[in-house]
C-alpha cells in the first residue's frame, strides 16, 4: 500500500492512502499573537489566536476548523477570557455544507450548540 504526501499547505503534509478512501489535507494552520488598543490608544490587553482548517477524507469529505482566541490582561478589571469554536462541516455541493458547530466561550454562561448551512462564494 503506497501513501502520497507534500507540503502544499504549511509544515504539516497532505496524506491520502493508496485506495483514496482515507486523506488528511490542511488547508489553514495559524497562530497569531496581538497586543490590543482601543481607539484612544488605551491598552486592552493581548491576544493568542489559533485558527486551524484542515480537510479530512474517511470514505467522503469533511472539514474540521478550530479557532479560538484567548486574551490576556483586558481592561475592566478582568485578567482573561475565551472563544472557541469547533466546526464539523460537509460539503453538500461545491457551494453549499452543512455546519455543526460548538462554540465555549467566558461570554456565555453555557456552551452553544449550533446547526447550519454555508453558502461558499
Amino acid at each position: 500500500m503506497v501513501a502520497t504526501a507534500d507540503l502544499s499547505a504549511g509544515i504539516i503534509p497532505s496524506y491520502e492512502s493508496a485506495s483514496k478512501k482515507v486523506g488528511f489535507y490542511p488547508i489553514s494552520n495559524q497562530v497569531s499573537i496581538y497586543q490590543n488598543y482601543d481607539d484612544s490608544g488605551d491598552d486592552r490587553g493581548r491576544t493568542l489566536q489559533i485558527i486551524a482548517i484542515n480537510n479530512f477524507k474517511l470514505w467522503t469529505e469533511f472539514s474540521f476548523e478550530f479557532t479560538a482566541d484567548y486574551n490576556f490582561h483586558l481592561a475592566y478589571g478582568l485578567t482573561r477570557d475565551h472563544y472557541v469554536e469547533l466546526s464539523l462541516v460537509k460539503p453538500i455541493t461545491p457551494l453549499i455544507s452543512l455546519n455543526v458547530q460548538r462554540v465555549i466561550s467566558t461570554f456565555e454562561p453555557e456552551s452553544i450548540n449550533q446547526f447550519g448551512l454555508r453558502l461558499v462564494f
